[in-house]
């Protein structure tokens, strides 16, 4: 109750700060509603420049796939991430300065909106935000995932909550789709949409940035403050490196569940409960359900079978005692089964990919992927047309630089050594974070330090769903209501549009987070991928080459975007399920970037030479 409380005091202070940008937002003068809504009026200076850049770039994958993933692979994940420690220098520096020139030229306040502008065509404009549309929407669904997640952990316990989720679970369990999540998760993936939306829709692009500094440094702080209390549970990282050297990766199965004492009213054992068969130890990945007066499962229930001596002697006090269990089938890792200090090298153990979770290729491509990807995010470029002069970039791009290092390689220490504290979490990879703080705190003796903890990656995780909502709305009315439906709409009209349009969207992404992929971080990768390739290469040609025409830009943006979905769909066949296809072990971003180069330098120079009063505009 206490992390509730100081967890509460922290929403609070963010709903304080949209009610004061919501009224500096309307002291802004007639007419100016969308330039300061969506881009603060290009008055952001260097500490929140800096901060709402990276607290957008730190996302609920930062803070909830991400750690999940090491949690799951081990020390891999720190070559897999060290392209991000350099990401501020490349997509900063690459087009940050002439990004803002061409929106100050151009008056833009989107990036549809200065694509159509610099080539003068609306066509550019319209694939541009479709293509935005298309990708950010499952960025949206990601976090709201991870939210959902946050929350949970957090009201795990409490009374009320429990009740609520079991009245919950039983309204929608004649409901096709949405039964197929319990209802704690789905109560708090409405509290978390309900809040974000509000606070993003009062507020708009100024609440964001206000809110975006606090939540940077609460993620900073909480980050440090959960690594001291986790090298302090585990003895140090020398002993839990020790522990993990001897670790085996579990094994996936399926258990008949049997009852001791069977209840005539039917009883439930829920998803995470440890159990033993004559020689396992295993944990539910989902809820066993009982019959009435039934003294066994009537189906097969899925479990996680351990193969750790340590994890399995340290789970003893939680086993169901009145639970029996026998496995009836059970796979091993691909690859990584059986193999002590799996955790500690590369490639990382991996349940499904006989070549483990990170080749050497594969790294190499992520070093790519993170800088370059990140440096053609919409939402990224948004902050970029926004800050008030070249000093505040500038220092900004080492501000950034040393934030990411103070978040990144922590968290890489931190869930590595969670493995040692908290087994089985394989059943549930993407609560790791939220769980961890919970238990951290419980075991320093500072409870309501929770609340703060598990702010960390709440706070990422708005940060980023307040930054894709704005980019949403403004796409949507911006550069298609406003530019090709009604020219002429109102101020009062574009404000009710733009709120309408927040919560239609969030609404959507509510529907379809009930029932997302089991890592977060999968979506994640997705959306970076289809937004970088489609945006990347052509907003650095139009921003350099005075020549490069609007159907260099098309064509450009539909490549690469559809290089991503066709490797995808190939990776969804082989791997059966939501996954990249590795064409010549490289990740598809990399094949889009260079297909959409191609695309874009042929196209151009076959093309029709872009109008001369157009190029000096830009170029001079």
């Amino acid at each position: 109750m206490a992390a509730l409380v100081s967890f509460g005091i922290y929403l609070g202070i963010v709903f304080l700060l949209a009610g004061f940008a919501n009224r500096k937002q309307n002291t802004v003068e007639a007419g100016g509603f969308m330039k300061e809504y969506f881009l603060g009026n290009r008055q952001i200076g260097l500490w929140a420049f800096a901060l709402t850049y990276a607290a957008t770039a730190a996302s609920g994958g930062s803070f909830m796939g991400f750690p999940a993933l090491i949690y799951t692979h081990g020390w891999s994940l720190a070559w897999w991430i060290a392209g991000y420690m350099v990401t501020p220098v490349v997509a900063l520096s690459l087009f940050a300065k002439r990004i803002n020139q061409v929106g100050r030229i151009s008056n833009a306040i989107t990036v549809p909106e200065l694509m159509r502008n610099r080539f003068a065509s609306g066509r550019v404009g319209q694939i541009a935000t479709l293509l935005i549309v298309f990708f950010m929407f499952f960025f949206l669904v990601a976090q709201f995932k991870a939210g959902a997640k946050i929350m949970a952990t957090l009201l795990d316990g409490v009374a009320v909550f429990e009740q609520s989720a079991n009245w919950m679970t039983g309204v929608v369990s004649e409901i096709p789709w949405v039964n197929q999540s319990e209802g704690d998760y789905l109560l708090c993936l409405i509290f978390f949409a309900v809040s974000v939306i509000l606070y993003t829709t009062f507020g708009g692009f100024r609440a964001v940035v206000w809110t975006d500094v606090m939540q940077g440094l609460v993620m900073v702080v909480g980050v440090i403050i959960l690594l001291v209390l986790t090298l302090q549970l585990t003895g140090g990282l020398g002993n839990a490196t020790k522990t993990l050297a001897e670790m085996t990766p579990p094994e996936n199965g399926k258990a008949i569940l049997y009852l001791d004492n069977p209840s005539p009213s039917g009883s439930t054992v829920r998803k995470g409960s440890w159990v033993n068969s004559k020689s396992e130890t295993m944990r539910l990945k989902e809820s066993a359900i009982f019959q009435p007066g039934k003294t066994e499962t009537a189906e097969p229930i899925e479990v996680l079978i351990l193969t750790t001596n340590s994890e399995i002697v340290s789970v003893q006090n939680q086993l169901e005692t009145n639970v029996r269990a026998r496995v009836i089938e059970s796979t091993p890792y691909a690859y990584g089964a059986g193999q002590k200090g799996v955790y500690l090298t590369a490639p990382g153990p991996d349940p499904k990919k006989l070549q483990g979770f990170l080749p050497v290729m594969l790294a190499l491509s992520f070093f790519v992927f993170w800088n370059f990807s990140g440096a053609g995010q919409p939402s990224y470029m948004v902050r970029q047309m926004a800050y008030k002069n070249t000093t505040v970039l500038r220092r900004s791009i080492i501000m950034v630089a040393v934030y990411f290092t103070l978040i990144y390689f922590p968290l890489v220490l931190i869930f590595t050594s969670a493995r040692t504290i908290m087994p089985g979490m394989e059943i549930d990879p993407d609560r790791i974070m939220p769980d961890m703080a919970a238990t951290v705190t419980a075991a320093a003796g500072v409870p309501w330090l929770a609340g703060l903890l598990v702010a960390a990656p709440f706070a990422a995780v708005m940060s980023s769903v307040d930054s894709f909502l704005l980019l949403f709305s403004s796409s949507i009315v911006r550069d298609i209501y406003q530019q090709h439906i009604n020219p002429n709409a109102s101020e009062k009209r574009l404000k009710t549009m733009t709120y309408t349009v927040n919560i239609v969207v969030g609404f959507l992404a509510v529907i379809a987070a009930i029932n997302p992929p089991d890592f977060l971080q999968t979506l994640i990768v997705f959306a970076s991928a289809g937004l970088g390739a489609c945006f990347l290469v052509p907003i650095v040609f139009s921003l350099y080459w005075r020549k490069m025409t609007d159907m260099a830009a098309i064509t450009g943006m539909i490549s690469g975007g559809v290089v991503i979905l066709v490797l995808y769909s190939i990776g969804r066949v082989v791997h059966e399920e939501f996954s990249e296809y590795l064409l010549l072990g490289l990740h598809p971003f990399i094949w889009a970037v260079v297909v959409s180069a191609i695309v874009v330098i042929t196209v151009s120079l076959n093309g029709k030479e872009p109008d001369r009063d157009l190029q000096r505009k830009y170029f001079g």
